[in-house]
């Protein structure tokens, strides 16, 4: 049922770091036409090691659902936008464009404010998606050899550090470094283990179900971050004609080939946002990345395509972390990539 609901940011209230501080937003009251949450492309499988319960112990072989992909939406009152789907990256969930870690507006509040629908979700196998334990408790149950247990990997703060550049190694910062560093153990509350490691197909599930997403709310932009760069690549090979335009902040281009020039990337608009320090920068989010987003970049150009290298420095926006959603200048950025997807997909 459509509802209106008026939502003031500025009433919130978020514990951060021992310290209790009101969240606050430039915009004021959220007036929305509606909002809500689903799931889409679970299927339902036969579970032998469901695990034990604490209450009622250990429970018998039995039906669950896996692969579904948690959906949560803000459609506004004043629709002036194509809908936008945020898809976070490793170790993160939807909260990756919720509020600031220091309680500023968020990217998915601030682009319903801008008139887009958003939909944020949490990747298959991961936060509000739940994941199979079957594996995990098939080890347990001696059913299945300790090798098979699956590894859920959750980046430490000496690593993330440097990977997500909030300074050239940890716990030294960056001078022009954007993201709020007071803040960072509430950051850090927020990551979780990738556990879609536990989902047969792993990635590919995610990829899967923002495919059954657009199919369910129709044409959309696809914003991209970080491990979910080449998730998008892959959406847009599958649901071409659905993808509005692609939006990847510093996600991975490297399977763009000649022959994706060839059908959808000459359809789909994109643009690749990258932020400061990352050149010689330690990790995945440094040279190579950057660059292979370059060439991506040319390449559907030269193909006849519509592409974008967006590098915040050269436009005058400086200091930004892997993490810009969240920097303290998040909003500025959030304008830039908005003016492009109004330029490039239109309302």
């Amino acid at each position: 049922m459509k509802r209106l609901a008026l939502v003031s940011l500025a009433l919130l209230s978020l514990l951060i770091t021992g310290n209790t501080m009101a969240a606050s937003t430039l915009g004021g009251r959220l007036v929305l036409d509606d909002e809500g949450s689903f799931f889409v492309n679970g299927r339902k499988i036969q579970s032998e090691h469901p695990g034990a319960s604490l209450v009622t112990g250990r429970q018998p072989p039995g039906s669950i659902i896996v692969n579904q992909m948690y959906v949560h939406y803000r459609i506004p009152a004043d629709r002036k936008g194509v809908p936008v789907v945020m898809v976070h990256g490793s170790g993160h969930t939807g909260m990756t464009y919720e509020t600031t870690p220091d309680g500023r507006e968020g990217w998915a509040t601030y682009f319903v404010r801008k008139g887009h629908p958003v939909y944020v979700v949490d990747h298959a196998g991961r936060g509000r998606s739940g994941f199979d334990p079957t594996p995990v408790n098939a080890v347990g149950d001696k059913a299945a050899p300790p090798e098979k247990m699956p590894s859920l990997f959750l980046g430490t703060i000496e690593r993330s550090w440097a990977n997500f550049r909030f300074g050239p190694e940890y716990p030294k910062t960056f001078p022009n470094v954007q993201f709020p560093i007071p803040q960072m153990e509430q950051y850090l509350a927020q990551l979780v283990p990738n556990t879609e490691v536990t989902l047969a197909g792993v990635g590919r599930n995610t990829v899967e179900a923002l495919a059954a997403l657009l199919d369910k709310i129709g044409p959309a932009v696809i914003m991209v971050h970080s491990q979910s760069g080449v998730y998008g690549l892959d959406v847009v090979r599958l649901r071409p004609n659905l993808v509005r335009a692609l939006v990847s902040v510093e996600g991975g281009c490297e399977t763009v080939t000649p022959k994706d020039i060839e059908t959808p990337f000459v359809k789909v608009p994109m643009v690749s946002v990258w932020g400061d320090n990352s050149k010689g920068a330690w990790g995945v989010n440094g040279d190579k990345r950057r660059d292979g987003c370059q060439q991506a970049v040319n390449l559907i150009n030269k193909g006849g395509g519509k592409a974008t290298f967006a590098l915040l420095p050269e436009m005058g926006i400086a200091g930004n972390s892997h993490m810009m959603m969240m920097d303290k200048n998040n909003l500025q950025v959030a304008d830039v990539i908005q003016k492009w997807i109004m330029e490039n997909a239109g309302k």
